[in-house]
């Protein structure tokens, strides 16, 4: 038997599961409920390549290339994606006090309104996964999560 994982295109078996697709499939889809329910909401602009500016701490204050950094991806990507948020009215960028050429990026009122209908409905999401796997298994699995945020693992 090979230690290898199937293919994509094949089915994998349970104990076949790579710790990166654990944690990736469910990242993803808890991207594309949280645009699905923003769009229901109203704010019908925005995609789920939006996520890494929204996604928490949030980009208020933040400059452009800590977003950058926390989101894995190059300075001019996150560029592009703040423009695409600015043009659309969520964001603002201007200049960091006291930081010469620095700039940051401040949520306007529009994106205050959806961070905030964001966080709502992961507050849905974490209550449907606790009546999914039980209150206790679900604090379990966010306790050893932040046990893995918190260490040296995630550096």
């Amino acid at each position: 038997m090979s230690s290898r994982p199937s293919s994509p295109s094949s089915p994998v078996a349970p104990k076949e599961m790579l710790i990166g697709a654990l944690l990736r499939v469910p990242a993803q889809a808890i991207h594309r409920r949280i645009i699905r329910e923003l769009n229901a909401a109203g704010f019908d602009d925005l995609r789920v390549p939006h996520m890494p500016v929204l996604q928490f701490p949030g980009p208020d204050g933040a400059r452009p290339g800590v977003l950058a950094e926390r989101a894995g991806m190059s300075k001019q990507a996150m560029n592009q994606l703040l423009r695409s948020l600015e043009d659309l009215g969520y964001i603002v960028r201007s200049d960091a006090p006291d930081e010469g050429r620095a700039r940051v990026v401040r949520l306007t009122k529009r994106g205050r309104a959806v961070y905030a209908k964001a966080i709502d409905v992961l507050q849905d999401i974490e209550r449907d996964w606790s009546a999914e796997l039980g209150a206790k298994q679900f604090v379990h699995l966010k306790a050893l999560l932040l046990r893995v945020w918190e260490s040296p693992l995630t550096r």
